[in-house]
């Protein structure tokens, strides 16, 4: 089944040029409907109030983490808790992969990346595009 390129996407960065980044990135994958939250928190008000086909979220950010944003996603009871999430982190510590691995992450990917890197981990969460 094809992936639908209109699905909103959710990118979650406390750092304005990344959340930039990510979302010309996106754009050059065909993705038009990017909504941007600066934290966990901002994020989770956001995925209460609207169905998002993916969500990518930075690891470090204040006050929420994405890793808290991540466990609360997947605690959830909410329509929300199986949304696809990918962890995007300026480190690669295997400590970290295996708690977001146990938190439920889809995918994790480290910066720096590119469109190339971006929309392979994407197809492996959702499918070919």
């Amino acid at each position: 089944m094809a992936v639908d390129k209109n699905m909103n996407v959710l990118i979650v960065d406390d750092y304005n040029t990344m959340l930039r980044i990510m979302k010309n990135l996106l754009k050059q994958l065909g993705f038009s409907n990017v909504d941007e939250a600066s934290h966990g928190g901002e994020a989770l008000e956001r995925i209460k109030t609207k169905k998002y086909g993916i969500i990518i979220s930075d690891w470090n950010m204040e006050p929420m983490t994405g890793y808290e944003l991540l466990k609360q996603v997947r605690g959830s009871e909410m329509a929300y808790k199986d949304t696809p999430f990918i962890m995007v982190t300026a480190e690669s510590k295997t400590e970290n992969v295996i708690a977001a691995k146990q938190a439920g992450v889809n995918n994790y990917i480290v910066k720096p990346f590119n469109a190339e890197t971006l929309k392979k981990k994407m197809e492996a969460v959702l499918g070919v595009f």
